[in-house]
């Protein structure tokens, strides 16, 4: 337990100095840009390609990515029920609203607490990837084909090939490719190439978290616009049915216990992911949606972590 505190603690004091230098003015928004873009492009593929590349590519895809997507199914499933039959909202509202349920802050915040927290970043991944090369796609084509009717049909087999290739265009999913082939080959990468990686994946999880502390101070916080039930009920999806469903198949269906437990769990628990109103914004769909859930969800994920951490850590 004193650790998993310990871990929520580190990770909460580099969130807070990026606050604060945001604060002084030393760090702004093109700042944060800057972050953010290191991270996605260099840092945190070079950390899934260290990481990965000595980890036991059997221990991934296991129970523990069965459990997690029983969460990602339930709470997906609830809310397009909710959103269709009860609230009428439109097909774009409803792919938002689904991914604001059940798509997970994997990069930005799933890989420092599966760092710091569960002590061992490649937890994140399965859930990471699955996201990347299924659930992502999957609703965005949804989106894509709402963005393009009334257009004239233009080479459709080349669009949904061009869809399906979108993912593998992914740093991060190149990244953690590369990091399960060297573990599924048993390679070792030179050391002339292997501590420049290390280093460079070292910068992935601080400069996130400065990144998103700095977002804290400088970006806009949610206004009117959506009806707070709506928004509540995406939070309770989020933060509770998918940790929930999550840990009950874990635990009662698969038999997962200790450290396993945790880290199913907390992945759950993680809030919705930033990437969901960038979908948004490039489809003009929810976007006062997705912003709204976003904050909610990553606000209200805080004590729910800590609570996970204190019962199961």
């Amino acid at each position: 337990m004193g650790a998993v505190v310990a871990g929520f603690v580190t990770i909460v004091s580099i969130i807070g100095l990026g606050v604060l230098l945001a604060h002084l003015g030393i760090l702004d928004a093109s700042a944060q840009q800057v972050l953010t873009r290191l991270t996605f492009y260099v840092a945190a593929p070079a950390l899934m390609i260290t990481v990965l590349g000595r980890t036991d590519i059997s221990r991934l895809f296991s129970a523990n990515l069965l459990a997690s997507l029983s969460g990602v199914v339930l709470s997906a499933t609830a809310y397009i029920s909710l959103a269709r039959l009860v609230w009428r909202r439109s097909v774009g509202d409803t792919v938002i609203g689904a991914f604001a349920s059940c798509y997970v802050n994997a990069g930005n915040l799933g890989l420092p607490i599966a760092a710091y927290v569960l002590r061992d970043a490649s937890q994140v991944v399965p859930t990471l990837i699955t996201q990347l090369v299924f659930l992502q796609p999957l609703g965005l084509a949804v989106l894509d084909a709402i963005s393009r009717s009334g257009e004239p049909v233009r080479s459709p087999m080349r669009r949904w090939l061009s869809r399906l290739g979108q993912p593998f265009g992914n740093p991060l999913l190149i990244g953690s490719l590369i990091g399960l082939f060297l573990s599924a080959f048993h390679l070792e990468l030179p050391m002339p190439v292997r501590d420049p990686l290390t280093l460079v994946a070292g910068m992935a999880v601080p400069a996130m978290l400065l990144a998103y502390g700095i977002s804290l101070r400088t970006g806009p916080l949610p206004g009117a616009g959506e009806p707070p039930g709506q928004i509540a009920a995406i939070a309770a999806l989020k933060l509770v049915v998918q940790p929930l469903a999550a840990y009950l198949v874990a635990r009662y269906v698969l038999g997962l216990e200790s450290g396993e437990l945790l880290a199913v769990t907390v992945v759950a628990a993680l809030p919705a992911a930033q990437n969901v109103f960038m979908f948004a914004v490039r489809y003009g769909q929810g976007e006062v949606l997705a912003r709204d859930a976003i904050f909610v969800t990553t606000v209200g994920s805080i004590p729910v972590l800590l609570l996970i951490a204190g019962l199961l850590g």
